[in-house]
């Protein structure tokens, strides 16, 4: 019996809509990033790119569960000596929430080049539009 490996031109792509509202940010980045690989698929090649477009809308509505609305920060560096930047998720949720949800996706994709496109087929909306009604994307449900 033969291995079916997937090449990057017969792979069909359709775009879903998820709905963030009320989801804990890590579940739904998992359910996201696992999509957007195409993990959820037959056809599933590690080395290809299997996977469809995902549009998030109502970003600013997801939660953290526990304290780390409080405890946990987002670290970045500006690249200058003392330069490390650290914002608490309770005012990047507030401020930049489709940044804290892409942010959360980006970090469970491959750190590669193929990851990278990955991450191009994730769109996030704060509010519940979106630009993106021309591809007719199916609503999903995550758990």
């Amino acid at each position: 019996m033969k291995t079916y490996m997937a090449k990057a031109e017969e792979v069909e792509r359709k775009w879903y809509v998820v709905d963030a509202d009320g989801m804990p940010l890590g579940r739904l980045a998992s359910q996201v990033a696992a999509i957007l690989r195409g993990k959820n698929k037959p056809t599933f090649t590690p080395n290809v790119d299997t996977g469809d477009f995902v549009i998030v809308v109502n970003c600013d509505k997801v939660v953290l569960t526990g304290k780390k609305l409080t405890d946990k920060y987002y670290r970045y560096h500006s690249g200058y000596i003392g330069g490390l930047k650290e914002i608490s998720y309770k005012t990047m949720l507030a401020e930049k929430s489709d940044l804290a949800v892409y942010e959360a996706v980006k970090g469970m994709l491959p750190k590669n080049s193929l990851g990278r496109a990955m991450l191009k087929k994730l769109k996030v909306f704060k509010g519940p539009e979106h630009t993106h009604a021309a591809q007719k994307p199916e609503p999903l449900k995550l758990n």
